[in-house]
Parts: C-alpha cells; structure tokens; sequence
C-alpha cells in the first residue's frame, strides 16, 4: 500500500545576513514536524530555502564591495549550514536564484498578465524598504511601517498590479469553508478583520527603481517583485510548469499540506498567494501555520543592543539536541516563546541531565550492577506496574494527539512525562531494597525490564525532537528503532538483551556562573550604524507610553562608594552604589568606557525598582544609566548640580 504523501515547508530564509536563533527555530520546528510524519508512516516531502532578490540585497552587496550574486552565494551558504547544523532533514534547499525558479516566475507572470490579471499602472505611496512593501497613509502604524516599525518614504514609478480585488470574495468564502486553513483560530481573525473584510487593494508585483530580481521578460526594465519571486517557490520547487507538463512530483504533492511560517508574513500567506494560486487555478494548500517568535527575554533581539543569540553558539555551548529541546519545549502554541542563557541552563539541567540523562544511567548502571547487564522479563509485577505500562502506551497517543494539532511543545512535554513517571517507578519499586532479598531477584528483574522498556518507548518517541539523543538511548540499551507500530504493545524488548557496561552521560550538568563568564567572553560590544550627521536616530523605536506608565519608573541619585572588575568578563564592571540609606550592587557593561577608579565617587542615574537579575553569576539590584553615541561610547548619566545620593528624579 502506497503511503499518503505528506508537503510541509517552511518560509524561506532572507539572504541579508546570518540568521539568529529566533529565525532558525521554525526549520527545527518544520523538521520536528517532518519526522514525525515520517514516523507515522506518512512519504514525506520537506521543502525549506532562500529568499535571494529585492532592492535591500542590492544594497548590502554595494556596501560590502561585491556583486548581489556573490553577496546572495554567501549569505545563502551560511543559512544552510545552520540548517545542516541543527539536524534538519530537508529534501530540498531551494534558491530563488535557481535557473529553473527564474524561468518559471518569468512564465508565471507572462501568463497571469495575458489573462488579464496583471495590469500595468504606476504606484505613488509610501515605501518601507526593509519590507520592500508600498503602503498608504491609512494602513501606517504611528506613521511608521506597521510589520517592522521602520521609517517610510514617499515613492512614485511605473509599476505592474495584480488585480487582488477580483478574488477577494472568493477567497474569503473559501477561508469561510475551511475553518483550518489558518491556524491558530486567532490569525484567521486577524487577516478576515484587518485586511480582507475592509477591502483588498491592488498589489504591487514589479519595481524599476532597482535591478537585482528577475526581468519581466517581455518589459525588461521591469524586475518581478518579491512576493509572486518568492511565494512561487512552494511550487517550482516541486517541478510545477507553465506552460507543458509538470513533474510527476508536483502531481504528487501538491498541494501543500502544511506551510509553516512566522506569524510576521501571514498576510503574503494567507492573501496573497492563496490568490495567485487562484488565478493559476491551482488547489490552495491545505493548511498555514503562523508560528510565534521566540525572543530575548530583554525584549528582540537586535545587533544593535549586542544581544543576538546564533544557534552554532547554542550549539558550542550545549549540543544540537539540547538547543532543539528548548526552541521546541519553550515555545507556546500561540503566544511568543521567551529564550535566555539563564533559562537554557535551568532546562538543560532538571529536564535533560536530571530527568532524562539521570534516568537512563541509573537503569544501566543497576542493570548491570545487580544482573551483570542482562534484562529479563520474569513477569513478577504488581499494581504499580500496570500503572506504568499503561502511563507508557498512552503516551503514544496523547503524543499522537498533540502533533494533530501541531502543539509540538505539548508533545514533547508529554515524552518527558513518561520519562518522569519512569523516576517515579524507581523510587515506588526502590530496587536497591529489593536487591539485598534473595526470594526478590525475579521481582528486581521485572522491574528493571519495565524500566528498560519504558525508556525505549520515550526515545522512540522523542526521534522527531531529538534525534541525536533518541539514538544514542536505544544504542546503550541495545534496543533497535522501532516503528510507531512497534510500541503500541508493551514487552517489545527481547528479554535477555544486554545493556552496555559502561553507560555514557548523555547531558552534563552546567554551572550557570561559567557559561555566562563564557557568553560575556564570547558576545561582542553592540556595534550600533555610523551615522554621517551629529544626531542619532534610534534603530528601534519604542511605543509611546503615558505618563502613568513612566511613573512606575523610579529613578534616584546614587554615589559609587567602591567598584571592581567582574574577573570573568571583559564587559561588566561590580559597583556598590549609596543610595539614601542603602547599598547596591549593581553590575555595568561599561568595562571598556571606565576604570573602577573612574567610577569610585561619581554620582549617577540609578533605576531603583528593577527587578534583580544575575550578570556573570552575581546579582545586579538596579541600573545606572548611560548615553551612547553612533561609535558606540557610552557617557554616565549624572546630575548638573551636586544633589545627594537618593535625591529622586522626576
């Protein structure tokens, strides 16, 4: 019986730079998704690429003195490596810049101009670069872009449309009948209420002002702009063709049964391509997914603030697996998942040393300590055995029913709850006890074989997360991989197996002081853009808050009685700081700007009511306040006139 195909890709990658952490967790989220189909029985076909054309790769490849190609080559390598890096099972890595895409994204917009869906026209508006979108005055945010919050200038060239308006009550009657097409229920809601039910406008689907993307080839002043380039991709990348038969694999596979995206490019999604493939009369894919963002728990991440996390510096730190766990485990179903160096060691040690890597090596380590490694099944088992065979093969579905709905988190939490009941066992059934009474040895063996068996069915189920890991379990219990078929029976493991002798840490313990020494080592000092006039424009701006919202900030006088390095970093300086009639400690990124004799005496701008935090391993209970000019010097913050320590600002 042929198995039932199966297409998920993801969004493809920008080719403006390395992506961070936040950016690679939907290909391992994608490829958690993909195996686990595989898993199931499902013939699988996963997709993932770059995105490799527009006006801000030309201007990045100007600024860095080479061509967009070699600029596009570079950056494109770098996103695949990452990709490779962290496990990802991918099928295809698809360039936008690839021959055949080109070919076909010039055909595609040929054929929907003669159809009479692309016009040509001119577009005067608002244009945001970083987005490469045309907006109008109405649909701006504070006067800024309202996906990325950047400024917009005023615009005008000659420009092909597509004629958006002409599907938009077909497309909302189709969302309307298939109520999971946009998951989760709350992005449906957003793009129904905020763009579609308003009104669709004419899409912007070329530029003249710049040069690198692909010509329209029969107006070759003209490129394709990004979204029929880039969207198209889902397509070409299976052998779709215009104009003669396509790939038997496209016939296969499409449509799609699962585009996984950031919930930032919904819009392109879930309007826009949904109609280009309605006046291609082609099947709309089954399901888009909008993922939330995982970001730093200071807020996003941002070269400017130096606090970008990359995953090939996770993975130095922790190890592939370890990094899949937690952008898996710490991401919630619709809300943002929060990711710090703080927060990565706490799971690492009570989720993966403790619950999991503990469990497996005190299983072997009593093996073979009470039976020389030798697992039989004597079937001497009690109440509490029976609780846990049926806590381990409901586990298969609870995982089953989680991954249905794409709660991949839930999934993996339920794998460590099995591995969690397992510890649980240990200390019901205390086989160290049961080990010292001889009439006790065929009770000790079912336990352990219990023991065993369970363990297999959590890391068979934990392949799709973790896939290193799952590995090197069934390799030190000598189990092979099983299928999911192969666990929905317990006793699977031939009795009278033997584990090895020698059990290998799967996850270390870390010392939190040591990796933050290492990361304050390892990040460099934010390197904010050089701006040619005096004055700095702030890369991000914040939202404007009230004045209720700034009085929750306390701020006071404070005078630096004593300060001193942090040995372990090269960044933070250790102040104790008077502030009326107290004393704080407050830890500074400003090692490289003062010396701790600079600081002894001067008085600054502390923030008094921040929430204490660890820097390097030593608690900060405050702020001081600092400028920072274009080339990165940073300035105190002091009073003009010699107030007294604790004097309040307002």
């Amino acid at each position: 019986m042929a198995k039932k195909p199966y297409y998920i890709t993801t969004a493809i990658a920008y080719t403006s730079g390395k992506p961070h952490i936040g950016n690679t967790y939907e290909i391992v989220l994608a490829d958690s998704i993909a195996r686990y189909k595989r898993f199931v029985g499902y013939d699988v076909r996963f997709q993932t690429g770059t995105d490799e054309h527009g006006q801000k790769i030309e201007l990045k490849a100007a600024e860095a003195g080479i061509t967009p190609k070699e600029f596009v080559d570079q950056t494109a390598g770098e996103i695949k490596r990452i990709w490779d890096l962290m496990n990802t099972s991918y099928d295809k890595f698809i360039r936008t810049t690839d021959e055949e895409h080109e070919k076909q994204v010039q055909k595609i917009f040929k054929k929907l101009y003669d159809q009479g869906d692309i016009y040509k026209g001119y577009y005067e508006g608002l244009y945001c670069t970083p987005c490469e979108s045309f907006f109008t005055e109405s649909q701006l945010v504070d006067g800024k872009c309202p996906d990325c919050g950047r400024e917009v200038q005023p615009a005008k060239e000659e420009a092909y449309f597509f004629r958006m308006s002409k599907y938009e009550g077909k497309l909302i009657d189709y969302i309307n009948t298939h109520p999971d097409f946009i998951q989760p229920e709350s992005r449906k809601n957003e793009m129904m209420n905020n763009f579609l039910l308003p009104g669709l406008q004419d899409l912007c689907v070329s530029r003249t002002s710049f040069k690198w993307g692909i010509p329209v080839d029969f107006d070759p002043k003209h490129v394709i702009y990004v979204w029929i380039d880039a969207l198209t991709n889902y397509i070409t990348g299976l052998g779709y063709k215009v104009d003669e038969p396509s790939d038997k694999m496209f016939e296969q596979y499409w449509p799609c049964d699962l585009h996984l995206i950031g919930k930032d490019i919904l819009r392109f999604h879930t309007i826009y391509w949904p109609i280009m493939l309605m006046a291609l009369d082609l099947p709309l894919p089954k399901q888009v997914f909008g993922h939330p963002w995982l970001i730093q728990s200071d807020g996003k991440m941002s070269k400017s603030k130096g606090n970008v996390i990359y995953a090939d510096d996770l993975v130095d730190m922790f190890g592939v697996d370890a990094v899949r766990y937690f952008v898996l485990h710490e991401m919630p179903f619709e809300n943002d998942g929060v990711i710090s160096w703080e927060l990565l060691v706490e799971r690492l040690n009570s989720d993966l040393a403790n619950t999991l890597g503990n469990l497996v090596n005190r299983t072997i380590s009593m093996s073979n300590k009470y039976f020389a490694g030798e697992v039989n099944n004597k079937n001497v088992n009690e109440d509490v055995d029976k609780e846990l065979i049926d806590y381990a093969l409901d586990t298969r579905i609870r995982v089953s029913k989680a991954m249905d709905k794409l709660r991949v988190s839930d999934a993996i939490t339920e794998i460590f709850n099995l591995f969690k009941r397992c510890n649980k066992y240990i200390d019901e059934t205390m086989p160290w006890a049961l080990a010292k009474e001889e009439d006790k040895q065929d009770r000790l063996a079912t336990v352990l074989y219990n023991l065993v068996e369970s363990i297999i069915i959590g890391a068979t189920l934990l392949e799709p997360y973790m896939p290193e890991t799952s590995e090197k379990i069934l390799l030190q219990l000598n189990a092979p991989k099983r299928k999911v078929n192969d666990i929905v029976k317990f006793g699977g493991y031939k009795s009278g197996s033997f584990v090895t002798d020698k059990p290998k840490i799967l996850f270390a313990r870390l010392d939190l002081e040591e990796v933050l020494a290492k990361v304050a080592e390892m990040q460099p000092e934010a390197e904010p853009e050089k701006e040619e006039n005096p004055g700095i424009d702030l890369e991000e701006k914040k939202a404007e808050i009230t004045i209720e919202d700034f009085d929750k900030i306390q701020l006071q006088i404070g005078e630096v009685i004593a300060c001193e390095e942090v040995k372990k970093s090269k960044k933070l300086l250790c102040s104790q700081v008077k502030i009326g009639s107290e004393v704080r400690q407050i830890v500074s990124g400003i090692k490289a700007h003062y010396t701790p004799e600079d600081m002894v005496g001067k008085k600054v701008v502390v923030v008094t009511n921040l929430k204490p935090a660890k820097l390097a391993g030593i608690e900060s209970q405050g702020m001081i306040l600092c400028a920072e000019d274009a080339e990165g010097n940073l300035s105190l913050i002091t009073s003009e006139k010699n107030f007294p320590h604790g004097a309040e600002i307002c």
